[in-house]
């Protein structure tokens, strides 16, 4: 294995492929008891938007098989549900326990029972061909394989099916002065005073910086396998939804 290969980032930390994991964990076991409403506070409530629209470009119908990603809180797998009905499948996975446990709950609260899987999105256990349509939002910066996650969603949905990437991205230039004293001094803080806890939030800063632009996350779902990628722009670029099919 190659040095390159051995280390990744862990927001701007160089840090083992071995390790990334455990800071991630280590992230979402502090955040999961405010995850929702930090990112009411951080969003503005723009996160509910975002997720409607990929709702919509997903195109769930009745009867479908759908795989949501890191899916967190469960709100888009919830949203999916409400469209797949009774006939349909509707899979909510994450690698981190405490997240999988805080979206059980709440899809529960709501009146919802959805199929749970803890797995990790570079060895998915579900067979090839699965899926119709497969998200993640708002999870692939966190993993340490990129390339391989997406190949890994491509493998499990069925031909004619969607892979949809709903993440934070590059901001329009003109705005990103104003997005990164935003970033790095008031999501911080917020962290601090919501969730105590003012670190997880400013790897979630340096996270979004290191994650791939628009253009390199479009080739990459593209070597990944997957044909005819589209991408949209969400809040002048402070998020993109990618999308991406199987021939």
């Amino acid at each position: 294995m190659s040095d390159e290969r051995s280390k990744t980032h862990f927001g701007y930390r160089e840090v083992g492929e071995g390790e990334k994991a455990t800071h991630v964990a280590g992230v979402f076991d502090s955040v999961a008891t405010r995850y929702d409403l930090m990112n009411d506070l951080m969003s503005a409530g723009m996160h509910r938007l975002w997720k409607a629209f990929t709702v919509r470009q997903a195109d769930v119908r009745p009867g479908m098989r759908v795989l949501d990603i890191a899916g967190g809180t469960g709100d888009l797998a919830r949203a999916f549900a409400d469209r797949a009905g009774d006939t349909g499948l509707v899979v909510l996975s994450d690698i981190n326990e405490a997240m999988l446990r805080a979206g059980r709950d709440k899809l529960l609260d709501k009146g919802r029972m959805l199929p749970l899987v803890q797995c990790d999105a570079e060895r998915l256990p579900f067979a090839d061909d699965s899926f119709d349509v497969v998200s993640v939002a708002f999870g692939l910066r966190n993993m340490t394989h990129k390339d391989v996650a997406l190949a890994e969603m491509r493998r499990v949905i069925r031909p004619g099916g969607k892979v949809l990437v709903l993440e934070f991205s590059r901001v329009w230039a003109p705005l990103s002065p104003l997005y990164d004293a935003y970033s790095f001094s008031v999501l911080p803080w917020l962290g601090s005073k919501i969730a105590g806890d003012s670190e997880s939030y400013r790897y979630l800063a340096e996270s979004i910086r290191m994650h791939p632009p628009q253009e390199e996350l479009a080739r990459m779902m593209e070597h990944a396998g997957l044909e005819t990628v589209e991408w949209f722009n969400l809040t002048a670029g402070v998020c993109a939804l990618h999308v991406g099919r199987k021939s």
